[in-house]
């Protein structure tokens, strides 16, 4: 069995000997694919750097998240592009807007996502969506970008059937974590409705916990409580949600 978590801030672990505890956990669990998103200026190098020692099973993203959008943007953002020197990136990520903590910086933070998006297109990637608070800004500039070539994830996806759906017909996929676990997340309600071919798995960890660890630190070996729970909802194995959504994730990250 094979699972991947397609979006883990796992580099946040700066002490050798936890991190490589933290993967060994994950290897234990049957998670042995790690997508890691950046977030700003200063993750760039420990995103490079994990991917680095853990070549096989840690994949790099390149972006900058919406709540580190300032006036300073698009300086901010040519430090991060040129971080990468000519390392090997399979996503731009995390990317979009979050009017949870700051609606002041709206219009920075669409300029922001926008600029990004034609970045992804430009190096034909996949872009990984972070929407808080913010379903109908985020869809209003998928709609406005919207074309053959973008496509990618709705991380950590928390809206309704109407808006999974719509998720969906924009040509991206739906990033289901912890929540998912929750007894009032909402997302038990419809999800199995949705196909499991539209679905990925992930933690954010150490956000987002899962159930029993609500509350608690996350990391990426608990993806197996998520997979168990979407396994639960669909009436299938773990194995069978494994299998499909590591395939998914292969059609969106091309590895």
């Amino acid at each position: 069995m094979v699972l991947t978590d397609t979006h883990t801030h796992l580099y946040y672990e700066t002490d050798g000997v936890k991190r490589a505890a933290l993967m060994q956990r994950c290897a234990d669990n049957g998670i042995t694919r790690l997508f890691l998103p950046n977030v700003d200026v200063s993750s760039s190098e420990q995103v490079f750097d994990l991917a680095s020692e853990y070549p096989d099973k840690c994949y790099s993203m390149l972006g900058l998240h919406p709540c580190s959008v300032k006036a300073d943007w698009e300086t901010v953002l040519e430090e991060i592009w040129s971080s990468q020197q000519g390392r090997k990136i399979y996503a731009i990520g995390e990317i979009g807007i979050d009017l949870y903590w700051d609606k002041t910086t709206l219009p920075e933070q669409i300029l922001a996502f926008k600029a990004q998006i034609k970045r992804a297109k430009e190096l034909k990637l996949p872009i990984v969506i972070h929407c808080r608070e913010a379903f109908d800004e985020v869809f209003s500039v998928l709609e406005e970008e919207h074309c053959d070539d973008l496509r990618g994830i709705l991380h950590c996806f928390t809206g309704n059937n109407q808006q999974a759906l719509k998720a969906i017909n924009l040509g991206f996929y739906l990033g289901i974590g912890g929540v998912v676990t929750y007894k009032n997340g909402g997302l038990d309600k419809f999800l199995a409705e949705i196909d499991l071919q539209h679905i990925v798995l992930e933690t954010d960890s150490p956000y987002l916990s899962p159930v029993p660890y609500r509350g608690k630190p996350n990391e990426s070996s608990y993806l197996i409580y998520i997979a168990q729970k979407v396994a639960e909802l669909y009436q299938l194995s773990v194995e069978e949600v494994a299998d499909v959504t590591t395939q998914n994730s292969k059609q969106i990250f091309g590895i």
